[in-house]
């Protein structure tokens, strides 16, 4: 038993190994900032690239930046190549996510990318966040290292929200599934969101509980966007609320079940084995963990024991994860290239 024991934890590390290189590239139609956003706040630290295909927020002294879409949506795909700030960034925030805050300010829906201020040095971590009907006071975070320089080239981030899952990507490779259940209830996301893309001063709590803050003799810091997609139905929350929708949300309805028939949604063994060995080597705080904050498990939390081993009661890894220093390619994309000469 011992040697077959061996032999399927063999089987599992080759499986593991060989799922994400198995993943196929996510082909989606990108637009020009022009075709699908507008300026939401800090306009004069907004910059677009001649061909409106590149925008870089900077947040200075005087504020941060951001865009939103120009529509909302009623489910979709939502995604952009972002390079970070370089050097010293504690204390700054890059935020990509979606949201009607605006709309449903005491009942709102989020789906977050947060990127956390980092000291220089340090990897850099990728907070995702899940929110439905305003439930804030039970957040769903979850932490990761990311596993390369996210400040030197674009890397991609995409969300994909349907009425069955959310999930989160990073460079194609799904990080997190959140599936919608009736013990959920309200807690999963379920009106229009807009997306957004923001950078802003969050000393007071991004690295390391906001002991390193802002240091502005590092700036301006620029957050680059590049490959912008936005894939979903586009709706007005106010119609939808009334009588006359019913046609709008139809067509919406078919939008969607065509997108969880395309290959973006169908989670294959490939994708469930990439995602397994992302979050074994880079999570490092789960609020599925989190004893201290939430006693009561969350009804989508389905931790087995040899996973819950690696964590502390606060959610927390117990163990420093070990990082291996990896070749930096020697021949970048096209993609990478144009959007780095910005």
């Amino acid at each position: 038993m011992g040697a077959r024991r061996l032999l399927a934890l063999v089987a599992v590390v080759v499986a593991l190994g060989a799922a994400a290189a198995a993943l196929q590239p996510i082909n989606v139609t990108t637009v020009a900032f022009e075709e699908g956003y507008t300026p939401l706040f800090g306009f004069d630290n907004i910059l677009r690239s001649g061909d409106g295909l590149t925008v870089s927020l900077l947040l200075d002294r005087s504020t941060g930046s951001g865009f939103i879409s120009s529509s909302m949506y009623q489910h979709g795909f939502f995604s952009a190549s972002i390079k970070l700030p370089s050097d010293y960034t504690a204390g700054v925030v890059v935020a990509f996510y979606t949201s009607n805050g605006d709309v449903f300010e005491k009942r709102h829906d989020e789906l977050d990318f947060e990127f956390l201020g980092n000291i220089r040095g340090k990897p850099w971590r990728v907070q995702t966040n899940v929110y439905g009907n305003g439930s804030v006071s039970r957040g769903r975070e979850e932490r990761y290292v990311l596993p390369f320089d996210p400040t030197t080239e674009f890397h991609r981030y995409s969300i994909l929200w349907t009425r069955a899952a959310v999930v989160f990507f990073v460079d194609d490779v799904p990080v997190r599934e959140v599936r919608q259940s009736a013990a959920m209830a309200g807690d999963f996301p379920s009106k229009p969101m807009s997306l957004y893309a923001t950078v802003w001063d969050a000393s007071t709590w991004a690295t390391s509980g906001g002991r390193y803050r802002v240091n502005y003799r590092y700036g301006p810091f620029v957050a680059s966007f590049t490959d912008l997609a936005l894939l979903g139905c586009r709706v007005d929350p106010i119609q939808m609320l009334s009588s006359s929708s019913s046609g709008r949300s139809a067509e919406c309805a078919a939008s969607e079940d065509a997108l969880l028939a395309s290959d973006l949604a169908v989670m294959t063994l490939e994708k469930q084995l990439a995602m397994r060995r992302y979050r074994e080597q880079n999570m490092v705080y789960s609020y599925c963990h989190d004893t201290r904050r939430y006693p009561v498990p969350f009804p989508e939390c389905d931790v087995v024991d040899s996973e819950r081993r690696r964590f502390k009661d606060s959610g927390h890894l117990r163990l420093a994860l070990r990082r291996h220093r990896r070749p930096r390619p020697a021949v970048r994309s096209a993609r990478s290239t144009r959007a780095a000469d910005m």
